[in-house]
């Protein structure tokens, strides 16, 4: 069984809410995840990222970090998938990735990249400097069309947010 594959098993055990069964699949993959990470082909490097969500790996969260400053921009949208599916029931987990979300979002040479982390901020709490970085990009006349557009949505939901509270 390769990584991709037990990678995908464990996201359907985990949907169907069987944890010990995904506990142990945890156990089995552990080390190849880690190994996967340090790999030198950027594939490898994206799949162990991309496997942390499916594996609801809370405890490798540093070793998303490693993916967001990865030279690859594979890695690092693999590891943003992650941690905006991770983030999905933990808000916190993107709070505590905010300053390099941030810096992503507004300077990542690859524009996938950058809307993936304009992605994953919508799962954190509504933070003012987060809204005006994300309306920043969105009134800008220098960026791509797909990029403003992603930057009003998660800045618009942001302030709903931030009103709702």
């Amino acid at each position: 069984m390769t990584l991709a594959e037990a990678a995908a098993e464990a996201d359907a055990l985990a949907q169907a809410g069987d944890e010990k069964a995904l506990a142990s699949l945890r156990s089995q993959w552990d080390e190849e995840i880690e190994a996967g990470t340090r790999n030198a082909d950027y594939r490898v490097r994206a799949q162990a990222y991309r496997a942390i969500a499916q594996f609801r790996f809370r405890q490798k969260l540093e070793l998303l970090r490693r993916g967001l400053e990865d030279e690859s921009p594979a890695a690092r949208g693999s590891a943003l998938i992650s941690l905006e599916g991770l983030s999905r029931s933990h808000p916190g987990d993107v709070n505590a990735f905010r300053p390099l979300l941030h810096e992503l979002a507004a300077r990542d040479p690859n524009a996938a990249v950058r809307r993936l982390a304009m992605v994953c901020l919508k799962n954190g709490t509504a933070q003012r400097d987060t809204i005006q970085i994300l309306e920043g990009i969105a009134e800008s006349d220098e960026e791509d069309a797909d990029l403003r557009k992603t930057a009003g949505s998660v800045a618009a939901l942001l302030v709903k947010k931030s009103r709702a509270k």
